[in-house]
């Protein structure tokens, strides 16, 4: 049973990870080890442990010790659950927790790029998306339309931040990932490494030489790694030159572009229906 501590002090410094420490000092926090990562609401919280994820401590309100939580408190073990009230919490950590809980986990060993696309027929690769709202969303798109794994390059938004792990809605632990490693240059390296692994790349961008996102040649791909920029700018050059194809989505009414977001769901629901 979890170990309940009511909040007397919001100064000790085992209260640090969710009020004091951003997400940059988590993710270094047992450096060079793989640091933490903060997980919001009982339903993500759930799905971490499923995916083997450790717990740490968690942040739990009053109420919600009998309540939503109670489940997946059940399943960590002896580790100190902090809690309070509503308001307490909310002025500890700066915003209203969803579902009452927080929980302090360690964060996984990144796979190899090799690893997370054995058997893939169909992968995502982010380019430098920034938001992680944005990468959250994608996410719970790639988990939903038929993606396989998702690749992203370094200067990408992580995953396992707090929002964009909420807003995946804890997809981030259900469908294989990981980043193109620091050794490796991006496009030229990384998209080799693709290639290599039987993989047809698409880059998703608005050129004169773009295809149809339902283009024939596409379905039928037997591997493809469907590729998305970053806010605004959206792919780099050198990106699009090195791909395959470069895809775009029919669009009307003079709308020339779609958040990235958005973009990923249409492009993953068209492309996951791979065509024999």
């Amino acid at each position: 049973m979890p170990n309940i501590i009511k909040i007397q002090d919001l100064g000790i410094p085992q209260l640090d990870c969710y009020a004091r420490l951003s997400e940059v000092q988590l993710l270094r926090y047992y450096e060079p080890k793989e640091g933490i990562f903060i997980a919001e609401s009982p339903k993500v919280i759930a799905r971490a442990l499923d995916a083997g994820c450790v717990p740490i401590s968690a942040l739990v309100e009053e109420k919600q010790i009998e309540g939503e939580a109670k489940e997946v408190l059940e399943r960590c073990g002896q580790i100190p659950v902090f809690t309070g009230t509503f308001s307490l919490l909310s002025n500890l950590t700066g915003f209203p927790l969803t579902r009452g809980m927080l929980c302090a986990m360690r964060r996984p060993p990144l796979p190899s790029i090799e690893e997370i696309c054995r058997g893939a027929k169909r992968i995502a690769v982010l380019e430098e998306v920034v938001n992680p709202t944005n990468v959250g969303a994608i996410f719970r798109s790639a988990a939903a339309l038929h993606m396989d794994a998702v690749l992203l390059t370094r200067g990408c938004s992580d995953p396992l931040y707090r929002r964009a792990a909420r807003v995946s809605m804890g997809t981030v632990f259900q469908i294989p990932w990981t980043k193109v490693p620091k050794n490796l240059s991006w496009p030229e390296e990384g998209l080799g490494v693709l290639k290599k692994l039987g993989f047809h790349t698409a880059a998703m961008a608005l050129c004169e030489d773009s295809v149809s996102i339902d283009d024939k040649r596409l379905m039928k791909e037997e591997r493809l790694a469907v590729i998305l920029g970053t806010e605004g700018d959206g792919l780099a050059q050198t990106t699009i030159a090195d791909c395959d194809y470069t895809v775009k989505i029919p669009m009307s009414h003079g709308v020339d572009s779609l958040n990235v977001a958005a973009a990923s769901a249409v492009a993953f629901w068209q492309l996951g229906r791979r065509t024999d």
